[in-house]
């Protein structure tokens, strides 16, 4: 894909006020590091983060949504009815209908001849926003959209180490080690013509994507049915917020997170790879012409094997996971804006946005500062 006439006026976002270490979420893990003997500092090792956030209990995922919507707009000063096309693409949504989306549109005031509607495609959803935006803008159907989404990790979080201290088995830590990496944020990408007047803006200049779909169940989290045993399980407080969070189902299902992170791991490898070097015959970038880049936040160990594989200079790229932990879809945006913000990306960079999602899909974005 090549676009000829479409930026990115802003990147907007909401930190989550809660800091949450990973020793805090290690001593809650005492059943099973007792059980195991494993050492204090196993977790942060494995995935190399500190800390992460977490919202308030109870915080709208459309409220931060629309939180980090407004620091976009501020950022370039377009108003809420200039938006045409309005897209919700976060994994974590308020319920299954109507479209988180609309929730957000309404609180924001966006002009009631916008299109609005949600995005799911796990880690990749916001890139796959900003490339609907795109396609519009380029048809000449809209001027301005606004991608947003916001995640929350408190409750699975809470969720799976209630799990492995219920049942403390190595290889339900293992597969459960995904979604103790998770973090909460909000972020907004607002993708324009050029035709308002901004102080700057970054320039769209294409991307590529590749798949590998028969990899779907490698990386789960989703709805698991049960019968009996659901009055049980369900009345764990973290389980209970889940449902009313947005799953709205009452005694059929519980909440469930899987992850082979080893096979996520290889397969993901081995597609980035390929989709770099599609992204960069499409753009007709040599890799020492990609200045800097900004990947999907996932841990120590992906950082480090994508960018060996890819062949990228670890100067190169700019990371929010030892921090922040891994934010799905708000990852790659918020990081990209904290980059830009702490100068790391300067005008005049030809940046790369490298996505990757459970799926497997992979696409990558790229970007002149």
């Amino acid at each position: 894909m090549r676009y000829s006439r479409v930026y990115v006026d802003a990147i907007g976002y909401e930190l989550a006020p809660v800091v949450v270490s990973t020793a805090e979420l290690e001593a809650r893990l005492q059943p099973l590091y007792s059980k195991h003997r494993l050492p204090q500092g196993q977790l942060e090792t494995m995935t190399g983060i500190h800390e992460r956030r977490w919202w308030e209990a109870g915080y709208s995922i459309a409220e931060g949504a629309v939180t980090a919507a407004r620091d976009a707009l501020s950022k370039a000063d377009i108003e809420p009815v200039d938006i045409d096309v309005l897209i919700y693409a976060g994994v974590c949504r308020e319920q299954f209908e109507p479209a988180t989306a609309c929730h957000v549109a309404a609180a924001l005031g966006v002009s009631p001849g916008a299109f609005v509607y949600d995005v799911s495609n796990a880690c990749l959803g916001m890139l796959n926003g900003i490339v609907d935006v795109a396609n519009r803008i380029e048809l000449g159907q809209c001027r301005a959209g606004l991608v947003v989404a916001c995640e929350t990790a408190r409750d699975i979080n809470d969720l799976t180490i209630e799990q492995l201290n219920e049942n403390p088995d190595l290889d339900l830590f293992k597969s459960s080690l995904a979604a103790l990496t998770g973090g909460s944020g909000a972020a907004a990408v607002l993708v324009t013509d050029g035709s308002f007047t901004v102080a700057r803006r970054r320039k769209l200049i294409g991307g590529a994507t590749q798949s590998d779909p028969q990899h779907f169940g490698l990386c789960r989290w989703g709805l698991e049915s049960i019968d009996a045993v659901v009055h049980k399980v369900v009345t764990s407080e973290p389980a209970q917020r889940l449902l009313r969070g947005g799953f709205g189902l009452k005694h059929c299902v519980i909440p469930f997170t899987a992850t082979d992170a080893a096979a996520v791991l290889k397969f993901g490898v081995d597609l980035g790879l390929r989709t770099w070097t599609s992204f960069r015959d499409r753009l007709g970038w040599a890799a020492d012409q990609v200045d800097k880049v900004v990947c999907h936040q996932v841990g120590a160990g992906h950082r480090e094997a994508i960018l060996r594989t890819l062949g990228i200079p670890a100067e190169k790229d700019f990371s929010t996971f030892p921090y922040l932990g891994n934010m799905g879809t708000v990852s790659l945006p918020l990081t990209a804006a904290l980059a830009e913000e702490r100068e790391f990306i300067r005008p005049g960079d030809r940046v790369g946005f490298l996505g990757i999602g459970s799926g497997l899909n992979c696409l990558m974005l790229g970007l002149q500062y």
